[in-house]
Order: C-alpha cells, then structure tokens, then sequence
C-alpha cells in the first residue's frame, strides 16, 4: 500500500502485476477469475456516436465509506463534454452488473481495497464509485477502447483492470502528464493487471484493436472513485 500510494503521489499512476493486486485485495487468483465469466453477459453499447457496434458493458454505482460498499439504486452514467467530447451531456443508461457478480466476495473485496488507496492517497472520503464492464470486440474489424480519444473521466482516481485479451492485437495503454511533455507507452497482457490513475494528474487512452482470430475482444474493468457526488449531482 506505502508503494502504490507513492506511485500516486510522485507519478499520477500506479501499474500493479495481478500477484500485488491479490495481495492489495485479499484475494486468490482462482477468486478474481470467476468474475470473468460475467463479462459474457454484456448488453450492447447502444450510444457510440461513431456509428460502431463493438462496445458491450454493463454499468453501475456504489457508495464506499471506509471500507463499506453500498450499491446505489440504479443510475444513468454521466459525464460532462468537458471530459468526453464525444458523450458528454449524455445520461447513457445502461444495462446493471449483474447481482451475481457483485454478490461474488471478490468483487467487493477489490473495489473496497481501491478505494482504500485512493483514501491513503488524499485522504479519507466519502467516495462515490462507478463500476463499468466493458468488452470491446472486433466482430465488425477495427474495436475502440476509447473511441473520445486521450481524455480524463472527471473524477478523483480511475482504476483500469484488464479481465483478458483474446485473438487481438493492440490494445496499448498511454499515460500522459496533463500538464507536461511526460508520457508511457505499454501493453497490459495478463488478467488482472491494474493501472490506477490520479485523474486530475494524467490523462489516458488505448489504441485500437484488430483480430487475428476468431471473435477477437478484449475485456476490462473501469472503476472511478469521486468525492463529494456522483458527476451531474454537485450541490
């Protein structure tokens, strides 16, 4: 926790191995991959604005005290143009995180030690948390992780983990400084593997991918921790 709290104070991210983020959360290996098999039941992203249909998710919210995690009533997502020109002002409803899954202890046990980072690393908050399941397929050619390009999410912190990759190429991950020339390049391979974000300190993106197989698709999971409010409820 020391380490990854610094990575966050001196650089704006932190890129854990899927052993540290056992260790960080308490959980087996065996335990996070029996989430993954949720991310077969995604609805199709029915908002692209690009015309695509490569994009399923599942969406939904949370409210962590300390370590209690609450999940709120069901919500639309929500963001500003400021941070997502191509969706922004948008309220995208879209399909929940099926009850299985976020009754499975893993699930829990992931998102509470996160956000427990992210407290070490500005302090104890009341933080309002979204959970997003996103797979991005290349039945169609070409899939976009992030169709709005290099952007911030408008939020304390963004923890980007990697579910799998199959039968694709591409996919890299870039971390830029959002006030400097400083940038990082890489390529998350292995499920589990976490990148967690200081958001008002970087930016980030992920190329494309392209197949090179059969039902070529890579799967991850967005989690973002805000304080104060949910994005559109600011007092």
């Amino acid at each position: 926790m020391a380490q990854l709290t610094d990575a966050l104070r001196t650089t704006g991210y932190a890129l854990l191995d899927p052993s540290d983020v056992c260790a960080l959360a308490g959980c087996t290996r065996t335990e996070l991959d029996a989430l993954a098999a949720s991310w077969d039941h995604l609805a199709l992203d029915n908002y692209l604005k690009d015309g695509g249909n490569y994009r399923r998710r599942r969406h939904s919210c949370f409210i962590q005290d300390g370590a209690t995690l609450t999940q709120t009533e069901h919500r639309a997502h929500w963001q500003p143009v400021e941070y997502n020109a191509l969706h922004g002002g948008m309220h995208r409803l879209f399909e929940p995180v099926e009850a299985q899954t976020v009754a499975n202890p893993a699930w829990s046990r992931l998102i509470s030690a996160l956000g427990q980072a992210c407290a070490q690393a500005r302090g104890e908050q009341r933080w309002y948390v979204e959970a997003h399941q996103f797979r991005i397929d290349t039945l169609e050619g070409i899939g976009r992780p992030t169709p709005e390009g290099a952007h911030r999410d408008g939020v304390d912190f963004v923890a980007v983990l990697l579910v799998g990759r199959h039968n694709i190429k591409g996919g890299e991950t870039r971390v830029f400084q959002a006030d400097g020339p400083d940038g990082k390049r890489f390529t998350m391979l292995e499920p589990w593997t976490l990148l967690l974000l200081d958001d008002a300190r970087v930016i980030h993106e992920s190329t494309p991918i392209q197949p090179i197989g059969e039902n070529g698709h890579r799967d991850t999971l967005v989690l973002t921790w805000r304080a104060g409010a949910f994005q559109g409820e600011d007092a």
